[in-house]
């Protein structure tokens, strides 16, 4: 039985998935939120993930902001975006070490 693209297009999902898994391991301590960005403002950034769950994590003076790994503007992060955050406990709130948009929005053009 031939299958069809959608079926490599999903195994490839996944496999992409499993690898940014493991580098998110890679950053140590840091807490990983990954899902849609559910609202952003000049402090934070609130995240829905998989699971429905809210969490917000603030924005640090250090934190970084990336599209596909190029440095962006803050501002340019937007409602809906996928999104990955590294982020560490600061006094029971979560700080964004680094932001990253675009990543699973790129995989999912890719399955169209």
């Amino acid at each position: 039985m031939k299958r069809g693209t959608s079926g490599l297009n999903r195994r490839m999902i996944l496999l992409l998935l499993l690898l940014a898994s493991v580098v998110a391991m890679a950053h140590g301590d840091m807490i990983h939120v990954i899902g849609t960005v559910a609202k952003v403002s000049d402090a934070a950034i609130s995240v829905k993930t998989s699971d429905g769950k809210i969490v917000e994590v603030q924005f640090g003076q250090k934190t970084t902001y990336l599209r596909l790994k190029t440095p962006i503007d803050r501002s340019s992060i937007k409602v809906g975006d996928r999104i990955v955050i590294h982020a560490a406990k600061v006094n029971e709130k979560l700080v964004a070490h680094t932001v990253e948009i675009g990543i699973a929005a790129a995989i999912q053009k890719g399955t169209k």
